[in-house]
């Protein structure tokens, strides 16, 4: 044992117990014939460091490892860091623009070689906050997406699928980033809303009958046009439908098509067709029977206006930039009279998140998986129930995405990443194989081979996660054994198509199982106003900063007590600091132990108990033990947090340490210490770093409490009747001290309670007179009195000479009248429909709430004059 400080300071505990249980490796303690327990961590990004959504996640996680571990388990908490393709090569040619350098200065080996030197040395900063957080991984098996075991999954996975027809390469439309030279997936473009442009533009038919009009956004596509679509049905198109206009500028001839594409409310009803440049198009194009290799480019992979294949765009505006063009077209259109209006818009722009350029629809060849097709076992795992989504309400959302996927895009134009396994001849041909020497093989010798210069997703090989982790395919199958499934997987649900449904598409499709057991889905970390936390708002909050000034204990607790399914966490840090305080509370309630004589028990099961308090505060823990552990079945970490936190606040600190403060024999003593161990060992998956401080200085341990047992305290054994007699007492003395509040009687004034025809058992009698500073009397009481409602019983404080009478009547009355007038204002308000409807929502929820307070406040001062008479 080890005397406590009379303060308590998270900094001065949290880095020397992380570094023990590190050092000890107690991550993945060595259980042999323990029922394995496993969850993977979402591979943050090595270039990234911990932010307030990371710390959300990886707390539950660690509240699930912890609590595992406690329950027996051989619990194994897989850690890694993913390549990042883009981020990272961004970090690194930042850092050689700074020098004067770029990266086609180098060869490209030299440049993965500088990548690898930058995460060497820069690369680790994320781990170290997750350690700083208390997140219990197993860093002696840390995983990296492009270690060298991970890296031979990935070029399985990829050539296997390949051999099963499941990835093709394919020309189709990408989101192309023009500033990173690369595509780039769904999740990397961020939709913005910009002031723009609708142009309206005439197309003359070819006949010289007439035009018909059109209307763009994006007017320097009209250089790529290959139709213009009409619907069917429009009464106003039917007859053209088949013949051609001739587009302005480059005097393509091109058809009119029926499509329902084409919307005959919107505008003028007919589309210009541009397959080649937008999404919608591109099938509109197919469905006319344009294939993609015949699809029109007209911009290069810097954006610039290209040449077209059929050579018709005009010299001079090849090599343009892409808004630089379209100011110069718009100028010709005019000029050609073929520009009819031109509207204010708002638009709804792509942009890509890293570069902060806008994304372009491209044509290019790329590689896909057939998504589709790994697609239909995933939706059957989780319609059978082999994967439990948490909540439940996300099931419609996936399956709804799932039902519709489109091919997914695998290949990205980068240097850093897993190079695609494939080699072209120079006829076009393809060979993929997992090395140069097996696809020299399949080409025969004398056949020159070049690599596919391009990268994979990212996506594809974090897919591979809850496998490739353990040691597949180099390892076998007998180290995936009880690994795989997963128990369990975290995550944000932004996140739930790009990496979780392909983990379940890949996961099942090469393990013949599913990757994980359950999906929990958590929210957003949002600001204080709901806002959703961006860089450009200035309204992050940094999670080392709320560490460095409350602890990692009070910040995971937050986390914990505000994850409810299916709902955002609103930042507050005031809650943050409570939770600080709370942790100070179950410190000095373990000082007044050590002060007591009060240390830990070395029984699992509760001892054994006479005297009544004991009995009650067993039961209360036993009760608390059963609710966590419901809770936390249920994934439920708000109602689990919030179950410790009221036993240790209310029951064990307010109530049962001033029940038995000044009477501590040595049963209460033994009571007292293991329902404090017992408490430690509950919070410690939320608490790790003061539950684990304290477990030592209250006795020699043999072991530390991360590998302790988890309570299992038998039920049978408590006494109903003692626990409700504490129960009453408890009722007894709120009574009494409410009374005493309302009516501003002195704090330290002993005053008698009357009894009248009732009584009060005599084993619970010193109690009520000691908590709530009465002298329980016999008989009715003369005087002004205040009545004491106690079950059927009416019992009365004696007031006369206590307090003055008329200035207390006065004072309630007046702020009854106050509370009643605010009350009354703030219904007002909240019954005038145009404020419900019109204020900003955040109004509506205060007022809402300050009329429910000051609702409160007129009953308790009524209730208190009642009280006098």
């Amino acid at each position: 044992m080890t005397e406590l400080a009379k303060t308590f300071d998270p900094a001065a505990i949290e880095a020397r117990w992380y570094r023990h249980w590190e050092e000890k490796g107690l991550f993945r303690p060595d259980r042999p014939g323990a029922e394995p327990w496993t969850i993977v961590n979402p591979p943050p990004n090595v270039t990234g460091s911990l932010h307030i959504g990371h710390a959300l996640d990886n707390t539950l996680q660690d509240i699930l490892t912890r609590h595992a571990r406690l329950k027996g388990k051989d619990a194994l908490w897989v850690v890694g860091t993913d390549h990042a393709g883009i981020a990272t090569q961004m970090v690194v040619e930042r850092q050689m623009g700074a020098k004067g350098e770029k990266r086609t200065d180098f060869t490209r080996d030299e440049f993965v070689a500088k990548v690898w030197a930058w995460k060497a040395e820069s690369g680790g900063q994320i781990t170290g906050q997750l350690r700083r957080l208390g997140c219990s991984m197993d860093w002696a098996n840390e995983r990296f997406t492009m270690d060298e075991g991970f890296s031979k999954a990935v070029l399985k996975v990829f050539v296997d699928l390949y051999d099963q027809g499941l990835l093709y390469r394919d020309k189709r439309l990408v989101n192309w980033d023009p500033g990173l030279g690369t595509a780039i997936s769904d999740l990397e473009v961020e939709t913005r809303e910009i002031q723009g442009k609708f142009w309206h533009l005439r197309y003359p038919l070819a006949d010289g009958s007439g035009h018909i009009e059109v209307a763009t956004t994006r007017p320097e596509t009209m250089l790529a046009d290959m139709a213009v679509a009409v619907n069917p049905d429009d009464a106003r198109y039917t007859a053209l439908i088949g013949q051609q206009v001739r587009l302005p500028i480059t005097g393509r001839l091109i058809p009119i098509v029926a499509d329902e594409h084409a919307d005959p409310e919107l505008g003028s009803g007919a589309v210009k067709i541009t397959p080649g440049h937008d999404f919608n198009d591109f099938e509109v194009g197919r469905r006319a029977g344009i294939e993609a290799r015949d699809m029109l480019n007209m911009l290069d992979a810097r954006a610039h206006v290209c040449q077209t294949a059929d050579g018709l765009i005009p010299a001079e505006l090849v090599g343009m930039e892409r808004f630089a063009a379209r100011k110069a077209i718009v100028e010709r259109l005019e000029a050609e009279g073929a520009l009819v209006r031109v509207e204010d818009r708002t638009i709804q722009t792509p942009y890509g998140d890293r570069s902060g350029v806008v994304i372009e629809p491209w044509l290019t060849d790329q590689w896909y998986v057939d998504a589709a097709t790994l697609a239909k076992p995933a939706i059957e795992a989780v319609r059978s129930g082999a994967i439990q989504i948490v909540p439940k309400t996300w099931e419609k959302t996936f399956f709804n995405w799932m039902e519709n996927i489109q091919p997914w895009c695998v290949s990205r134009q980068l240097w850093w990443g897993h190079r695609i396994p494939a080699w072209f001849a120079a006829d076009g041909s393809v060979f993929v194989a997992e090395t140069a020497e097996e696809a020299q093989a399949q080409a025969g010798a004398g056949v020159a081979l070049e690599r596919d210069p391009d990268v994979l997703d990212t996506w594809f090989s974090s897919a591979l996660w809850p496998f490739a982790t353990l040691g597949w395919p180099q390892d076998g199958d007998a180290s995936l054994a009880g690994r795989y499934p997963n128990d369990v997987l975290i995550s944000g649900f932004d996140i739930l198509f790009f990496w979780d449904a392909r983990m379940m598409m890949q996961g099942i499709h090469f393990m013949k199982d599913v990757p994980f057991r359950t999906l929990y889905l958590h929210g957003l970390v949002r600001a204080a106003d709901g806002a959703k936390m961006s860089k450009s708002k200035g309204n992050t909050v940094d999670p080392l900063g709320l560490i460095d000034q409350y602890g990692a204990d009070a910040l995971r607790f937050f986390m914990a007590a505000m994850e409810s399914q299916g709902r955002d966490i609103k930042m507050d840090e005031k809650r943050v600091e409570g939770y600080r305080n709370f942790a100070t509370k179950l410190w000095n309630a373990s000082r007044f132990a050590q002060a007591n004589g009060i240390g830990g028990s070395d029984t699992i099961e509760p001892p054994a108990a006479t005297l009544a308090v004991n009995k009650w505060i067993v039961a209360e823990t036993v009760a608390t033990v059963q609710a966590v552990d419901l809770a936390l079945a249920d994934y439920r970490f708000d109602a689990a947090a919030n179950a410790i936190y009221q036993f240790v606040w209310s029951r064990f600190c307010d109530w049962y340490l001033e029940l038995i403060k000044g009477n501590i024999d040595a049963e209460t003593k033994a009571v007292a210490g293991w329902v404090l161990d017992q408490i430690l060992i509950l919070l410690h998956p939320f608490m790790p770093f003061i539950t684990e401080e304290l477990w030592h200085a209250l006795a020699p341990r043999k072991h530390e409490l991360i590998v302790a047992q988890w309570p299992m305290p038998d039920a049978r054994a408590l006494d109903p009747a003692a626990v409700r007699a504490v129960e009453r007492l408890i009722e007894l003395v709120e009574a009494v001290r409410a009374a005493r509040a309302e009516l501003n009687v002195p704090p330290g004034a002993k005053i008698a309670l009357h009894t009248g025809t009732g009584d009060v058992p005599a084993d619970i009698a010193p109690y009520v007179e000691r908590l709530a500073r009465v002298t329980l009397t016999a008989g009715e009481a003369n005087g002004a009195r205040a009545p004491i409602l106690w079950g059927a019983q009416t019992f009365a404080l004696a007031l006369e000479g206590v307090i003055d009478l008329d200035a207390e009547r006065a004072r309630l009355t007046k702020s009854l009248a106050a509370a009643e007038k605010e009350r009354d204002a703030l219904a007002g308000r909240l019954g005038n429909a145009s404020f419900v409807e019109r204020a900003k929502p955040e109004a509506v929820e205060k007022a809402r709430a300050d009329h429910a307070e000051k609702s409160a406040d007129a009953e308790r001062f009524a209730a208190a004059l009642a009280r006098l008479g």
